[in-house]
């Protein structure tokens, strides 16, 4: 068998201004997605997600320069993988791209899902946590988190992450007024799911440290890289001063970017993303942390293909945990797929399937023709 050609679907659809969300200082009005298609001479695709995050045609470049490489090896033949290198992300993602078409072809290729193939015995399903926590508004009723957990109560989510809301500089938010809308969601969830939030590197050390002790008394599963990334000593000190997980790493595309991490104790639990590390790498990631006693549980936002690849790399792992879904992307995150997996009572089940056990939708890009420009807008108040 023969690699006979590479191409990449790139993919968008605009939110509705009611699916339009505010974060931070952007507003997000479209869903992206890069889709790698491995073609062969037997007939057999392979398909993966790569993370776009507004390099689409980028990343679509990326795998045209890549595919003479390729084209012509054999794809069970594990050297031909590209290895990520750290840093250029639309190039990252595209080798995650390839990596995890080229697991979902071998998984085709021997009759047995992915995660077979990367664990003697993987689960047979995955316990999802809802993410977004995305939408609320420090100006303009920030109770809508509590609307949007209690929602995916309803919905039979056991855990549930939720971000830090619009700019605080906006609106003069403290860690106090922050704190006391977490204590009003914990008392409104009740215990019925996890918690975790994500700082999404906007707190400062003196802001992290309160937050992270209110959050431990509370009980919460993890909080998400709370500060910038430099200096890893704050993250160290961090870790040291609770026994709540501090995680993090979802930018990194080698074992190399975690080893500093790992060294110093700076992350409790690591969360490298197949679709810009790639499956291949993210076990590697997996197994070393292992050795420092770290789990890992893989960030996995846009989506359903990469959301499959993830579910596959956490179905392997040795101490399996949760896998995140993406609540806000739209239409675009199941439309790709010309079935969903079934999701009941906030568990993925994995298609009894080779491969990553899902196919692309037909015509995808007449469907969701790629609309030009990022997918997040500048935000001045």
């Amino acid at each position: 068998m023969k690699i006979t050609a590479l191409h990449t679907l790139c993919l968008s659809r605009l939110h509705e201004p009611e699916r339009q969300w505010v974060t931070a200082t952007v507003r997000v009005v479209k869903a992206d997605c890069a889709i790698v298609v491995i073609d062969t001479d037997d007939g057999l695709q392979g398909i993966g997600e790569a993370s776009a995050y507004g390099w689409p045609l980028q990343i679509r470049e990326w795998v045209e320069w890549l595919a003479p490489t390729l084209i012509g090896r054999d794809p069970r033949d594990p050297a031909i993988v590209p290895h990520p290198c750290g840093g250029a992300r639309p190039y990252a993602a595209a080798v995650a791209g390839i990596d995890c078409a080229l697991w979902d072809l071998r998984g085709k290729l021997a009759g047995a899902r992915t995660s077979a193939l990367l664990a003697e015995a993987p689960l047979e399903r995955v316990r999802l946590y809802a993410s977004s926590g995305c939408r609320y508004d420090w100006r303009h009723r920030p109770e809508q988190l509590i609307e949007e957990a209690l929602e995916y109560v309803a919905q039979g989510y056991t855990a549930f992450k939720f971000r830090i809301g619009t700019d605080w500089g906006w609106d003069g938010v403290t860690v106090d007024r922050f704190l006391g809308l977490v204590r009003e969601l914990a008392q409104a969830v009740a215990g019925r799911m996890e918690l975790m939030l994500d700082g999404n590197c906007r707190l400062t050390e003196a802001q992290a440290l309160p937050i992270a002790l209110e959050l431990e008394r509370l009980g919460f599963a993890w909080f998400e890289e709370p500060m910038p990334r430099e200096p890893i000593e704050a993250y160290a000190r961090l870790c040291a001063a609770v026994e709540m997980p501090i995680t993090g790493g979802e930018t990194y595309t080698t074992l190399a970017e975690f080893r500093p991490w790992l060294e110093r104790r700076a992350y409790d639990i690591v969360q490298p993303d197949a679709g810009i590390c790639g499956i291949t790498e993210a076990m590697r990631i997996a197994q070393m942390a292992a050795r420092y006693g770290v789990d890992l549980c893989p960030h996995s936002w846009h989506n359903g293909l990469m959301a499959m690849a993830n579910a596959h790399l956490v179905a392997a792992l040795p101490h399996p945990r949760v896998l995140e879904l993406c609540m806000i992307q739209g239409p675009l995150q199941w439309g790709i797929l010309d079935a969903p997996p079934a999701i009941e009572a906030g568990w993925l089940a994995l298609p009894a399937v080779p491969g990553l056990g899902v196919r692309l939708a037909p015509d995808l890009e007449q469907r969701f023709p790629h609309i030009e420009g990022h997918y997040a807008i500048d935000v001045r108040r």
